[in-house]
C-alpha cells in the first residue's frame, strides 16, 4: 500500500515541475520581443531626432544594439549643408559676395588667428604737397580699396603747413627745399616704415610759382626734386610740377564732392566749388544747361573720367584775382616797379595805417590815406576795377545750384563773425555785403583782428555779384574741412595721381 502512495506523489512532482518550467520559458520569451519592438519604435521616432543628434551618455548602453537608421541622423540630407558652403565660397569674378554680416565675422577671425593675409582690402598711403603762394602744405592720406573697381574708402588725413609760400623763395631756391624737408620729417613718422617704397610723393605748386618769372620758379622745382630725391619715399616722374589753374579747379571740385558722397551716387546731383587762395581763385560746377556749355569760352570747359563716369565741367581760374594778389591789385602794385620808395594808398585801409606787406618775394609799402576819406562805397569803387570786365559770368550760377567756398572765403567770414570757426556754416551773398559795410565803416573797430578786412570783404562781395553774377539770396556753404578732411584740390590730384582722371 505505501509503494503504490510513494508512486502517485512522485508523478504529481514531476508534473508540477514541467508545468513551472514550460511557465517560466513562455514569460521570457514574451518579454524580450516586447523590449525589441519598444526600442524599434522609439528609434524611428521624428520628434527623437534631436536627442539622437545630440546623444546624452545614459543612452549608450552596452545592451542596446545597433541599428541602421541611427547613422542617417549623423550624416543629414545634402539640402541642409548646401547653403553654407555656397556663403563662403564665392564664385571667382565676385569681389565681395558675401553681405556685411557674413565677411566682418569673416576677418576678425582671420586677424586674431593670425592667419595666412586673406582679406581682400588693402591699405595705402599718397603724399601730396600743395605748394600755395602763402604757405606749403602736407596731404597724407591713408586709404583702404575695398573693391577696385569702386571708390576707395579714405580712413584719414594728417595735415601740415608751414609759411612763407615757396614764392618767397625766389632768390635762394636751397631754402625753399629746406621747407619741404621740414614736411617730409612728418610724413615718416605718420607713413608706416614698411609703406615707404611704394608710397608715392608729390608736389603741384599754385599760383604763387605761376606768377614768378620762368627761370626762378624752375630753380625752385630742381631744389624740391633733390629733396624728394634724398627722401625714402617712392617718386614719380613729373613729381614736381606746376599745375595749371583749370586742373586746380577740377581736383577741388573732385575731393569736395568725394567728401560729400556725390561722386557714390548716379544720380548726378553734385555741388559747385568756390576757391579763393593767395595768388587765383577758381569756380567750378556741372552744369545743368547747355546753354551754360555753349555760352562759356571754349577753354572754360572741362572733361574728365571718373569711375566709369564722364563729367563735363564749368572751370575757370582767375590768375592774379586770388586774395592778396588782389589786394595789391586794388592797391595798384601788383607788377609795379620802384617798390624801394612807393608807397600805395587805398580808401580801404584805415587811415593811420602804414606797413611793409610781403608777397611773392616782394615788399610792398602801403597805408591808407591820411587826410582823405575811407568807407565801404569807395572801397568798392576801387575793388571793382580789379573785377570788371576780367570774370565771365556763366549762365546758371544764377539758379539753385549749391556751392561749396572756402579758402579765404572762410578764413574772412570767421574773422568778421559770419560764421563759427568751429564747425562753418551757410550765409547768403548778402550776408557778406551787409558786414562789409560794417567792418569798412568802422575801420578802428576791426583793425585789431585784420586792417585789410575791409578790403577783405569788399572784395569778396564785389567777386561773387560783379564778377562771378550770384544773386544776393543765393547760399554758400562756407567749409574748411568735410568729415574731417581740408577741402582743396590735394584730395582730387591724390585721385587723378593714382586713377589717371584724363582731364582735358
Amino acid at each position: 500500500m505505501a509503494a503504490p502512495s510513494l508512486i502517485l506523489t512522485f508523478t504529481v512532482w514531476l508534473l508540477a515541475e514541467s508545468l513551472l518550467t514550460e511557465a517560466t520559458y513562455y514569460r521570457h520569451h514574451r518579454y524580450v520581443p516586447h523590449f525589441y519592438r519598444y526600442r524599434e519604435h522609439s528609434a524611428n521616432t521624428e520628434n527623437l531626432l534631436p536627442e539622437v543628434s545630440n546623444p546624452a551618455p545614459e543612452v549608450t548602453q552596452p545592451r542596446v544594439p545597433t541599428y541602421p537608421e541611427i547613422p542617417e541622423v549623423f550624416h543629414p540630407v545634402p539640402e541642409v549643408i548646401h547653403p553654407i558652403p555656397e556663403a563662403f565660397n564665392p564664385v571667382p569674378e565676385v569681389v565681395h559676395p558675401a553681405p556685411e554680416p557674413y565677411q566682418t565675422p569673416e576677418v576678425q577671425e582671420l586677424v586674431a588667428g593670425a592667419s595666412s593675409p586673406v582679406n581682400m582690402s588693402r591699405v595705402f598711403y599718397g603724399i601730396m604737397f600743395d605748394a600755395g603762394s602763402t604757405g606749403s602744405r602736407i596731404h597724407i592720406y591713408k586709404f583702404i580699396q575695398k573693391d577696385p573697381v569702386e571708390l576707395p574708402v579714405l580712413d584719414n588725413e594728417m595735415y601740415h603747413a608751414v609759411k612763407p609760400g615757396l614764392s618767397a623763395y625766389k632768390d635762394n631756391p636751397e631754402e625753399a627745399g629746406n621747407s619741404i624737408r621740414q614736411l617730409l620729417k612728418i610724413a615718416k613718422k605718420t607713413v608706416p616704415e614698411d609703406d615707404w617704397k611704394r608710397t608715392p610723393v608729390v608736389l603741384k605748386a599754385t599760383a604763387g610759382l605761376r606768377l614768378l618769372p620762368e627761370d626762378k620758379a624752375k630753380a625752385i622745382l630742381t631744389e624740391v626734386k633733390d629733396v624728394f630725391a634724398e627722401s625714402p619715399f617712392f617718386v614719380p616722374n613729373n613729381s614736381v610740377s606746376i599745375m595749371n589753374g583749370a586742373r586746380e579747379g577740377v581736383l577741388a571740385w573732385v575731393t569736395v564732392n568725394f567728401l560729400t558722397g556725390h561722386l557714390y551716387s548716379n544720380t548726378r546731383r553734385t555741388v559747385g566749388i568756390l576757391d579763393l587762395g593767395g595768388g587765383s581763385t577758381q569756380i567750378t560746377f556741372l552744369p545743368k544747361s547747355k546753354k551754360t556749355i555753349q555760352s562759356a569760352p571754349p577753354s572754360y570747359i572741362a572733361n574728365f573720367n571718373l569711375f566709369q563716369n564722364t563729367y563735363q565741367l564749368y572751370t575757370h581760374s582767375y590768375l592774379g584775382n586770388g586774395l592778396f594778389a588782389a589786394r595789391l591789385a586794388t592797391l595798384g602794385a601788383l607788377g609795379a616797379d620802384g617798390l624801394d620808395w612807393k608807397v600805395f594808398t587805398s580808401s580801404c585801409l584805415p587811415k593811420k595805417f602804414r606797413e611793409e606787406v610781403a608777397f611773392g618775394g616782394d615788399t610792398y609799402k602801403v597805408s591808407g590815406i591820411p587826410d582823405g576819406y575811407a568807407g565801404y562805397k569807395l572801397c568798392y569803387y576801387e575793388v571793382m576795377k580789379v573785377i570788371k570786365g576780367k570774370v565771365h559770368q556763366p549762365y546758371e550760377v544764377k539758379g539753385s545750384s549749391v556751392f561749396y567756398a572756402f579758402s579765404h572765403y572762410y578764413d574772412r567770414a570767421v574773422e568778421s563773425g559770419l560764421i563759427d570757426g568751429s564747425r562753418g556754416g551757410a550765409v547768403e551773398v548778402r550776408d557778406f555785403k551787409k558786414r562789409a559795410k560794417e567792418v569798412c565803416n568802422k575801420m578802428t573797430k576791426y583793425r585789431a583782428i585784420s586792417p585789410f578786412l575791409c578790403m577783405d570783404l569788399t572784395y569778396i562781395t564785389c567777386l561773387l555779384k560783379e564778377g562771378f553774377g550770384f544773386k544776393d539770396s543765393t547760399v554758400l556753404q562756407l567749409a574748411k574741412k568735410v568729415n574731417n578732411v581740408e577741402t582743396s584740390w590735394a584730395l582730387g590730384a591724390t585721385f587723378d595721381y593714382f586713377r589717371n582722371l584724363n582731364i582735358h
